[in-house]
C-alpha cells in the first residue's frame, strides 16, 4: 500500500474505507470492481490504484482495519475491563452501535469476509480471524467468575453459543435493504436479558 493514503485528510480516508466496505459487503470478492469502489469514494480508479496496488491489497487492508477498529471501540467502551459477562456484552453493544454509525457497512463486510471462499483472500482472512477471535475470547473468559453461572456450565461453549447467535442475527439483518441500528440495539438488549435468565445462577 502506498503511504500517501495515510497522508490524506481523515475524512477522505474514511470515505475510501466506507466505499470499500460497502462494495465488498454487497458482492463477492471476485465481483467487487475497483471502479465501483472509486466511484463510491468520489475518486478516480487510477487514484485508487495509486493508494492500493491491487484489489487484494485493498481488501486485506480493510479486513485488518475492520478488526483494529472493532477492538479499539470495544476498548474505548471498557469491554475488556469488566468482570460481569453481561456488562461486557452491553458495553460491546453500545460500542458496535456507535461503530456502525461511523462505518455503516463495516459489520456487513466482516460477516461477508468471514464466509468468503475466494482463494485470493480466504486463507489470509481466516488466519487473521483466528488470531483476533482468540484474543477477544480469551480476554473475556479469563475474567468470568464460574460462581455467577448455573452449576456445571461450560463457559467456553456458552460464550461460543452467544457469539454464533449474534453473528446469525447480524447476517439476517444484513439481508435487508436498510439497516436499522436502533432496532438492532433493542433486539440485542432483549437477547442479553434472555441469556441472563438461562445462564445466571438463581439466587437462593
Amino acid at each position: 500500500m502506498n503511504d500517501k493514503f495515510f497522508s490524506l485528510p481523515a475524512e477522505k480516508q474514511l470515505a475510501i474505507m466506507n466505499a470499500g466496505y460497502r462494495v465488498f459487503s454487497q458482492n463477492s470478492y471476485k465481483k467487487s470492481p475497483m471502479s465501483e469502489i472509486a466511484d463510491a469514494a468520489g475518486i478516480s480508479k487510477s487514484l485508487l490504484f495509486h493508494y492500493f496496488h491491487n484489489k487484494k491489497e485493498l481488501y486485506l487492508f480493510l479486513w485488518e482495519k475492520c478488526a483494529q477498529i472493532t477492538i479499539s471501540y470495544l476498548k474505548q467502551y471498557g469491554c475488556y475491563e469488566q468482570k460481569d459477562l453481561f456488562d461486557i456484552m452491553y458495553r460491546g453493544l453500545q460500542a458496535k452501535v456507535h461503530l456502525m454509525k461511523q462505518y455503516p457497512s463495516l459489520s456487513a463486510f466482516a460477516v461477508k469476509a468471514y464466509y468468503e471462499k475466494d482463494p485470493a483472500v480466504c486463507q489470509d482472512v481466516q488466519k487473521s480471524l483466528k488470531q483476533h477471535a482468540a484474543y477477544k475470547t480469551n480476554a473475556t473468559l479469563l475474567k468470568l467468575n464460574p460462581e455467577q453461572f448455573v452449576p456445571g456450565l461450560d463457559l467456553q461453549m456458552m460464550y461460543q453459543d452467544m457469539y454464533w447467535a449474534s453473528v446469525g442475527y447480524i447476517w439476517e439483518k444484513l439481508q435487508q435493504d436498510e439497516l436499522d441500528v436502533d432496532q438492532m440495539e433493542q433486539d440485542f438488549i432483549r437477547m442479553i436479558d434472555f441469556w441472563k435468565k438461562i445462564y445466571l445462577r438463581k439466587e437462593g
